[in-house]
């Protein structure tokens, strides 16, 4: 239907490469040509099939360029169409006669024009242009784009196209609100019209998406995500034979460039086959890339293999033998990813712990083998610290075996997928053996460490065995034994055991404690007296001891028969350590079996003394002095009680070899 005037002259006005435009009387189709041309177009519409390139007989004649021009088609002085004046220009490649097609194609209207073309002989230069041939004219809606072929019939090269976009309609815009985009329709309120989406298809029809008849202004709202690069608008009057004006207005959007990527998919059709799926036509080219678990970047297999340029909708195919879950397909678009798929880990499972080995076939059957890695093609064998170089023998061996699956092969070279499983089980074996073996050992220190942790936190068990010889003596050796139990010493003495040596008896008492004492590592103290001596005396010459002229009490007459042994065996070193007091006893007044320990004098030698008292790995204490100190200050006012009793002497001393004088 005519647009009117008033219409044609708010879109052509808003154009700045339009200023005027030629008017055509009539409503036919016309064509003409250059001067000495003779051309003539067929009187109806032809199907557009332009079919394959086929070798030219000779020289042809061929479209070269093509050129378009805006026109107006008028039936009325204020009533015209907008037409497209197509111009042709050719060649002579080879004949003087040729059938041009001419394509036409703007949504949703598609036609096809034949022209038939003739040069004279005179005109005929090989290579050179010999005119151009005119038609009149591609009727086209204002805001359209409409796409222009040219080829001849049969086909003897590639067709010329042209792409031109129409001016729009003032009272169509599109405007942006955040996220969200709005189309305007700013149209009287009694106005009928139909709004219709679809994708422009560079090759094939376009594809609908959605359609409604409206009246008056409108403001329809689209969500920024569906927008892509081929999304456009066709609107129209609800009235028989309207004009349909096109824009598409998202073609530069970054928006919709990044929606078009994230809408596109790569669907596997077979083990070779697979496409492209997406909206819009895309500029992209596409490789096989290996990918091994570990979250390790796909590395594109190229080369061998090569970049294959992709056409949207098209079935491409690889020249694979067999599929593997770690072959996936990479498509770039200038020269960044943009899409990554493991097409064949849906059917065959997840990523295996494979080896990719990558195969060179040079001349005289030289060939070369290398291990694909991370790092990059670890050649085979090799000497590096790689794991593939490290199971390089036995990856050559299972490929000799046919142990390996040939994904790809032809002259240059091959691939092999070779399985890891068998030895990353011997690895994990031999890892898990080792982790047993050191939770093992780890166990039995951390044991070690809590039983000297322990032992360290109650203290080293120290049994003291002393002659008692009077009263006086005995708080003195209670002293003393409550000032070691102020360290980590864990002090057994008869003097707090009544009940338990009158229950059991000396022997029995002593032999339990003294037991108990060794095997968890402690130490037995002989406090030597001169009563101590004369008892150890006795039995070193007569093998017993004199009748009673000890009280019931008396553990260390008990004890004798159980130390000896020790000592005369050579177990005491270690196990046990002498002591007397300053003044009470001289250290060479002990007998000299038992000066085979260490004999410390008291309180002159407490911190040689003390030291011996420590577990025998135990690191010598910075604290030691002080403790000694400590004890000291907790034993004087025993010692003074003693050595220097208010009234007489104190009872008991002079008493045996080697007593002191008291003094």
């Amino acid at each position: 239907m005519p647009v009117p005037w008033f219409l044609l002259s708010l879109a052509l006005g808003r154009s700045p490469v339009v200023l005027s435009l030629e008017r055509l009387v009539g409503s036919q189709d016309a064509t003409h040509c250059s001067p000495g041309l003779s051309c003539h177009l067929w009187d109806s519409d032809i199907l557009c099939l332009p079919g394959d390139i086929v070798p030219a007989p000779g020289p042809v004649l061929a479209p070269t360029h093509l050129q378009t021009e805006l026109v107006l088609r008028c039936q009325k002085e204020t009533d015209c169409d907008l037409c497209l004046r197509v111009a042709v220009h050719l060649a002579v490649h080879a004949s003087l006669q040729a059938q041009v097609v001419l394509s036409f194609q703007a949504y949703p209207t598609a036609r096809c024009v034949l022209l038939e073309v003739q040069v004279p002989a005179a005109l005929v230069q090989f290579g050179q242009s010999v005119g151009s041939v005119v038609y009149d004219c591609f009727e086209a809606a204002l805001g359209s784009e409409v796409r222009i072929w040219s080829y001849t019939q049969p086909r003897y090269e590639k067709e010329l196209n042209h792409t031109q976009q129409l001016p729009a309609l003032p009272w169509l815009n599109v405007s942006a609100d955040g996220d969200n985009v709005h189309l305007v329709l700013n149209v009287s309120e009694e106005q009928h019209f139909g709004l219709s989406l679809y994708w422009n298809q560079v090759q094939g029809p376009p594809k609908p998406r959605w359609h409604k008849n409206l009246t008056g202004p409108q403001i329809i709202t689209l969500n920024h995500t569906d927008l892509v690069p081929c999304l456009c608008i066709q609107v129209w009057p609800l009235e028989p034979d309207s004009v349909r004006t096109n824009i598409c207005p998202f073609r530069e959007d970054p928006r919709a460039h990044r929606n078009l990527w994230q809408a596109a998919r790569l669907r596997l059709l077979t083990l070779q086959s697979w496409l492209l799926d997406a909206p819009c036509w895309l500029p992209a080219e596409a490789a096989l890339c290996w990918r091994a678990p570990g979250g390790d970047p796909c590395q594109p297999l190229v080369p061998p293999l090569s970049w294959e340029n992709v056409t949207v909708d098209k079935v491409l195919e690889f020249p694979l033998l067999k599929g593997h879950p770690n072959l996936c397909v990479q498509v770039n678009s200038s020269e960044k990813l943009q899409l990554q798929e493991c097409l064949w880990a849906d059917s065959l499972g997840p990523l295996k712990d494979d080896v990719l080995l990558l195969e060179t076939r040079g001349p005289q059957d030289n060939r070369s083998l290398c291990a694909l890695e991370p790092s990059g093609c670890t050649s085979l064998p090799s000497k590096a610290s790689t794991r593939a170089a490290r199971l390089g023998e036995y990856l050559l061996q299972d490929l000799q075996s046919g142990q390996c699956l040939q994904l790809w092969d032809d002259d240059l070279g091959a691939l092999w997928a070779c399985p890891m499983d068998k030895y990353i089980h011997k690895r994990w074996a031999l890892v898990w053996l080792a982790c047993l073996l050191f939770a093992a050992a780890l166990s039995l220190i951390l044991l070690l460490k809590k039983d000297h942790a322990k032992a360290a936190a109650r203290g080293r068990a120290a049994l003291l065995l002393y002659s008692a010889d009077d009263s006086g003596f005995e708080r003195l050796v209670g002293a003393l034994a409550s000032a070691l139990c102020q360290l980590p010493l864990r002090v057994a003495v008869d003097l707090w055991s009544r009940r338990e040596l009158s229950a059991q008896g000396p022997v029995a008492w002593f032999h339990a404690q003294r037991r108990q004492t060794l095997q968890e590592g402690g130490v037995v103290v002989l406090l030597f007296s001169p009563g101590a001596v004369a008892l150890c005396s006795e039995w070193l010459q007569d093998g017993v001891s004199g009748p009673g002229a000890h009280g019931p009490h008396d553990a260390f007459r008990a004890s004798l028969s159980c130390v000896l042994p020790d000592f005369l065996q050579g177990r005491a070193p270690g196990s046990y350590v002498g002591a007397c007091f300053d003044r009470l006893l001289h250290p060479d007044a002990v007998p000299a079996l038992f000066r085979t320990v260490p004999v410390f004098t008291l309180p002159s030698q407490l911190p040689d003394f003390l030291g011996a008292l420590q577990q025998p790995r135990a690191p010598r204490s910075g604290r030691l002095l002080e403790r000694a100190e400590q004890v000291s200050r907790a034993l004087q006012p025993a010692l003074d009680s003693y050595f220097h009793p208010p009234g007489t002497p104190a009872p008991g001393r002079g008493v045996g070899p080697g007593a002191g004088d008291g003094t």
